[in-house]
């Protein structure tokens, strides 16, 4: 094992490329337009519903499922049915950085693989990658959710927390992985809580971080 760590766990949107590009609130455009047009969510309640699903439940979609009955995958396909082209573009530094990394790299979202799989493939970053978890693989579980960690140990074939390292810009999608006793690692400029985990500014800022946590640097 490459130091204390078997499995990068890994975010997709606004982690594996910048939030600046754009493309997560482009989403967040069409989740609104999908709540007002497919699920009838009247237009001056969309908003204000969509944030109290994502602060009640962790995700949009498992709100509407609840409460408005939506098919989960139309919803996954609406949403994130947007030119990639237009927001992201083929990122090299990333692909080499994960590539030179000797842990099993999974990426772990609370979309789908559909999705997952563009914007790997647009990045750049097809191939470096040996899995992906999406939300259909944990049976609807999603993070911040204990049990869709626990469920994504099991695909990963993994058995201990602590050989497991998450990346997510997410604090609130952090905090229970490490109370089970992943390593975690906030990416984007917000300032974790303090004693919180690690932060990072981007992925490209990952090759030192994981010398800090003791990664050989002979086999990156």
């Amino acid at each position: 094992m490459a130091g204390p760590f078997r499995i990068l766990f890994l975010d997709l949107d606004d982690t594996l490329y910048a939030s600046a590009t754009g493309l997560w609130s482009a989403i967040g455009v069409r989740i609104l337009r999908f709540m007002v047009e497919i699920a009838g969510v009247p237009s001056d309640r969309a908003s204000s519903l969509r944030d109290e699903y994502f602060h009640r439940y962790g995700t949009t979609l498992t709100g509407l499922r609840l409460h408005q009955g939506i098919d989960p995958l139309q919803y996954l396909r609406y949403v994130h049915d947007l030119p990639l082209a237009d927001y992201l573009q083929p990122d090299p530094a990333t692909r080499a950085i994960l590539a030179a990394i000797p842990l099993r790299k999974i990426v772990l979202t609370n979309a789908d693989r559909w999705h997952a799989g563009r914007v790997l493939d647009r990045l750049g970053l097809d191939g470096v990658v040996d899995q992906i978890i999406d939300v259909i693989d944990l049976d609807w579980l999603h993070k911040p959710d204990e049990r869709a960690y626990r469920r994504a140990m099991e695909l990963a074939r993994e058995s201990e927390a602590a050989a497991c390292l998450l990346l997510d810009d997410i604090t609130r999608n952090l905090e229970p992985a490490a109370k089970m006793g992943m390593t975690t690692v906030l990416v984007g400029t917000k300032d974790p809580p303090p004693g919180f985990g690690h932060q990072i500014d981007s992925m490209h800022d990952l090759p030192a971080l994981l010398t800090k946590l003791g990664v050989p640097a002979s086999v990156r």
